[in-house]
């Protein structure tokens, strides 16, 4: 690469648990010659994500190429996380051939892709695309709220209104400022599933957009990186919800970090926070489990009632084998002391 060539920069954005991570995992794998860096952002205090990636740390895209944001959604901290991020990106030696940003899945991609316009960034950077990525079956579902059938007896109380829960506004921002959509989970969604989430996204789109569908994660480098959108030149073609407010009210969302001790159980673990995402309308929970008798870290996420866990790795010797969990939910949603008690059994 040219010195004097502006770094390409991948944006993946979606709704929780669409498969970000799990998409940027196998891409690090697969991009091999290309010299990679990625910025994770979580929206919470307590990084999972990030750590998952540095597991798949790989010589073209070693451990220190993986930064992770964990102070707040990117889209709101351009000056103080993500412009130091990305000179320090820059700075590498040698200097990454690509750069890719995972956002929270909480973020709006336009306000991020406005901060590539700034003086010092633009010259150095381009965006090569904006790749937002779509549970199948979920958006199928319509399931952009925690408790849709509450948001549709609103709308039936009062058809004046729009009832649009801030999730809905993030995946249409989201899907308005893409240049690729892949849809995530297909085989889960069933063709009569996809068909029904193509077009939902159809109808969320402002312009036409390819649609790919994924699965887990496995999609061709090639396929994702060299775009060339330049979407920083592109901002009025992707339309926001949020043009000409104060852009993104993160007041919608709150989040909590909880610390159980050891659990006896990871797959009752797993249970109770199955049966806590039911009762409490929570969006996400995601976290590292410390089992008692077990060497091995467990590792629980969870999107709406899916609920997965598994041991990811040995606890490392300078570890505290503690069980974190963040919970992340709707305003109004969270009581700590109830949730703890639920996951406590």
């Amino acid at each position: 690469m040219n010195d004097l060539s502006k770094v390409p920069v991948t944006v993946v954005t979606g709704f929780l648990g669409a498969g970000k991570t799990t998409l940027i995992s196998h891409l690090i794998r697969s991009s091999v010659g290309r010299r990679l860096a990625v910025v994770v952002n979580e929206f919470g205090t307590l990084g999972v994500d990030g750590e998952i990636l540095k597991e798949c740390a790989i010589p073209d895209c070693p451990a220190e190429n993986i930064i992770e944001l964990a102070n707040g959604c990117i889209c709101c901290t351009v000056a103080d996380e993500f412009i130091p991020t990305v000179r320090a990106l820059l700075a590498l030696d040698p200097r990454p051939d690509h750069i890719v940003i995972e956002t929270s899945g909480l973020a709006l991609p336009k306000p991020l892709l406005r901060a590539f316009d700034w003086p010092e960034i633009r010259s150095r950077v381009t965006v090569d695309g904006v790749i937002a990525l779509a549970d199948a079956e979920a958006v199928a579902k319509g399931c952009f709220a925690s408790d849709p059938a509450a948001v549709d007896a609103q709308r039936m109380a009062d058809d004046s209104l729009d009832h649009d829960t801030p999730l809905a506004e993030v995946f249409n921002d989201q899907i308005a400022c893409a240049d690729l959509v892949l849809l995530t989970k297909p085989d889960l969604a069933g063709p009569e599933g996809v068909a029904q989430a193509r077009a939902v996204i159809a109808a969320a789109a402002p312009r036409s957009l390819p649609v790919i569908e994924v699965a887990e994660g496995r999609a061709d480098p090639a396929l994702l990186l060299g775009l060339n959108a330049a979407a920083e030149d592109d901002l009025a073609a992707r339309p926001s919800h949020h043009d000409g407010a104060d852009d993104h009210e993160h007041d919608d969302f709150e989040t909590i970090v909880l610390e159980l001790g050891e659990v006896t159980d990871l797959s009752a673990l797993a249970g109770r926070v199955e049966a806590l995402v039911l009762a409490a309308g929570i969006l996400r929970v995601k976290g590292h489990v410390a089992v008692a008798g077990k060497p091995l870290r467990g590792l629980v996420q969870a999107v709406g009632a899916r609920v997965r866990h598994q041991f990811d790795r040995p606890w490392r010797a300078d570890e505290t084998r503690q069980t974190r969990l963040v919970v992340i939910a709707e305003h109004g949603r969270l009581e700590p002391a109830a949730i703890l008690t639920a996951l406590e059994g």
